[in-house]
Parts: structure tokens; sequence; C-alpha cells
């Protein structure tokens, strides 16, 4: 299954191969590594990016250090609606974050998030994230529970969270 949304510029791509337990997740945004990064790891940021418009994140711990873990809920009109946690494995400043992803409601369903930031010779960064979680049935359950939109309209809150950075 591979899916690709034009509905923001620069383009998201999900690509999740039929074979493989699998996602990944490309996008380029107009500023260096070292913002993009700070938006990913520094808990105030990080709330106002993840996830979708209609959705409000509240950072109920965070620890980004190499050993470190975060849990944050996720509040739509004074309720709460799901929870998520997990553990930062690797935090390379400006270069690359390796952290597990666990939603409240799936405890068994653990994926291992690898995300990259890739300078550009224009002064961007080419992000890319690389979920693996133990099964395709889970990799399809992920996928099919709206994650796309929350991706795609937590990139489009990104534009404009580095256009103030």
């Amino acid at each position: 299954m591979s899916t690709t949304s034009e509905t923001s510029t620069p383009e998201t791509t999900i690509e999740a191969p039929a074979d493989l337990p699998t996602i990944t997740i490309e996008r380029t945004f107009a500023a260096p590594p070292a913002q993009v990064f700070r938006a990913f790891v520094e808990p105030e940021l990080f709330s106002r990016r993840i996830g979708p418009h209609s959705v409000e994140a509240r950072i109920e711990h965070w620890d980004a250090r190499t050993g470190g873990s975060w849990r944050y809920a996720a509040w739509r009109e004074g309720e709460r609606i799901a929870g998520f946690y997990g553990s930062f494995h690797e935090v390379r400043s400006d270069e690359r974050l390796v952290q597990t992803f666990t939603y409240d409601g799936a405890p068994d369903g653990v994926s291992l998030d690898t995300t990259t930031f890739r300078a550009l010779p224009d002064g961007g960064t080419r992000l890319t994230t690389v979920s693996v979680v133990e099964a395709l049935s889970l990799r399809n359950m992920i996928l099919a529970s709206g994650m796309d939109t929350g991706v795609r309209e937590g990139y489009v809150k990104l534009d404009s969270l580095l256009r103030d950075l």
C-alpha cells in the first residue's frame, strides 16, 4: 500500500510496502535541520506541531535525551481522546532521532521510529521517518487509523511553526 498527498506544499509521502511491516514518511521543510529537530525534541514546540488541526497535544512527561522517555495526550473539545508514550533510544542533535511509539489503546502495538534530518543544498531539510512494527496486521491497523491525516496536518502546522522560529 502506498499513498501520496498533494494537500500541502511540499508533498508528504507515506509508503507502506505490501510485504513489510513498515511505514516510511518523507517530507521537505524550508528550514535547516537544527530548527526542524527542535520541533521534535522541545516539548513546547512538539505540542504545537503534532497531529491534526482539531486536536490539542498536552505533554504529560518529556525527557528528550538518549535513554529518556515521553508521554502526551490528545485532547479535542475538552475531552482526552487518546494517549501516547515511548522512549527515546537515540537523540543525535540535528541528525537522527530513534524512539518507540505506543498508543495507550494498543499497548502491544509498539513501533520503532527512526527519523533522520538531512540538510539540503537550499538550506532546507529532508525529513524521513521509518516506522517498524511487529506484524503487517498492526501496520495495517495504524494506516487505517487515520494517521495519514494527523501526519499531513501536523506537517502543515510544522511549516507554520518553522516560519516563526
